[in-house]
């Protein structure tokens, strides 16, 4: 038996603030973007990773209004969401994304565990780590 990962979910406060974020600056594709009644479903996905889908949700949909409200203080200290990008070379990234105006949180560095990788807080307050191989 199989098992893949299809779907996984980053919760945002404004979902065309985070679609100009992860596809115009980190440069996903957008997979699928359809009204739900008050919302929609909106998601992205790295070009060669056609299966994978990242949620961009509003922490409303599909929630009681206490339990959204808890979402959305905890996404304001940046206490949600992350994800990690394996990249080619992490250095570029950096540079591509610091010079859209990202907030840094990590310039890139050697990890004792075998990569080269950088961090930044995407407009939402998520943690988007990039990844690569250590050079030299």
């Amino acid at each position: 038996m199989s098992i893949k990962v299809s779907h996984m979910f980053l919760h945002v406060r404004d979902q065309e603030e985070a679609l100009t974020f992860y596809r115009d600056v980190i440069g996903l594709e957008v997979r699928l973007d359809a009204p739900i009644e008050q919302y929609r479903w909106l998601t992205v996905g790295p070009a060669d990773q056609p299966d994978v889908q990242i949620m961009l949700e509003n922490p409303e949909m599909g929630r009681p209004a206490d339990d959204a409200t808890a979402m959305k203080e905890l996404m304001a200290k940046g206490s949600l969401g992350s994800v990690i990008f394996q990249v080619d070379d992490c250095d570029a990234k950096f540079e591509q994304v610091r010079a859209a105006g990202a907030e840094v949180m990590q310039e890139p560095v050697d990890q004792v565990y075998g990569v080269r990788d950088c961090a930044f807080r995407d407009p939402s307050g998520n943690h988007i780590r990039f990844s690569g191989p250590i050079k030299g």
